[in-house]
């Protein structure tokens, strides 16, 4: 079964524009899972301009499914990680500047840097995913690392979709099958919606979870929270033939 984790930065954007609690990101996460979410995704980045630190914390006693928390591998963030002890790590190699993730990790450049943490997370129990495009090399290496799993960026996959699916896709299944040759579970995420998500479920070979939280949360102000989960879910299902 193919997991979705729902990622609330969304709703922490939204309430700090106004301040005060409005609308409350725990209460949004465990909802969330109320209505079917197998995780939530937390991304706090250096200045908090969404998820805080705080929250993290907090969500850590309230989250009853998989809490997966991703971020930039700084100090800060892995004593973060280590305190909260999440069932996931993503690592991914966003600048503090980032607006959002907009590449894979270099696995070859940055091996060693990477081994490390990997290491300090795999002490601690923690399963770990490094965040990658599909560049078989450099999801060899990120299997060398010691990592659990990888999770593929698939904003490349969403931007020629509509256009050739079957040309989005290819890379994604050569990937995912070089992947689970070398022993690496496999996520996925950015940019996957209602419109693009079956087509990559359907052609992805031993996909454990995606990741989706823009779109998701775009959706959910004309569907409804419980409505859009449910519709994302079924993307996630086979289909009867």
């Amino acid at each position: 079964m193919t997991k979705l984790s729902v990622n609330i930065n969304k709703i922490a954007t939204l309430r700090n524009a106004r301040g005060g609690n409005t609308p409350n990101v725990v209460q949004v996460a465990a909802d969330c899972e109320t209505f079917g979410a197998d995780g939530i995704t937390v991304h706090p980045r250096p200045d908090e301009r969404h998820i805080r630190y705080t929250d993290v914390f907090t969500l850590r006693s309230v989250i009853k499914t998989e809490f997966n928390i991703e971020g930039y591998p700084s100090r800060k963030f892995i004593d973060l990680v280590l305190r909260v002890k999440p069932e996931q790590v993503t690592l991914v190699p966003d600048a503090p500047e980032a607006i959002t993730s907009n590449a894979g990790w270099d696995t070859e450049t940055h091996f060693d840097f990477l081994s490390e943490i990997v290491d300090e997370f795999n002490r601690a129990g923690i399963r770990t995913s490094l965040f990658v495009g599909t560049d078989i090399p450099l999801i060899e290496k990120a299997a060398k690392t010691g990592a659990d799993r990888i999770e593929l960026y698939t904003e490349p996959y969403a931007s020629l979709y509509e256009k050739n699916p079957q040309q989005a896709v290819a890379p994604y299944v050569e990937a995912a099958t070089i992947a689970h040759k070398l022993g690496l579970g496999l996520n996925a995420g950015h940019d996957l919606n209602l419109k693009n998500l079956r087509y990559f479920y359907e052609n992805i070979g031993h996909l454990d979870e995606v990741s989706i939280g823009h779109a998701l949360i775009s959706d959910a102000l004309y569907l409804g929270l419980q409505e859009t989960i449910r519709q994302y879910k079924a993307c996630l299902k086979p289909q009867n033939k």
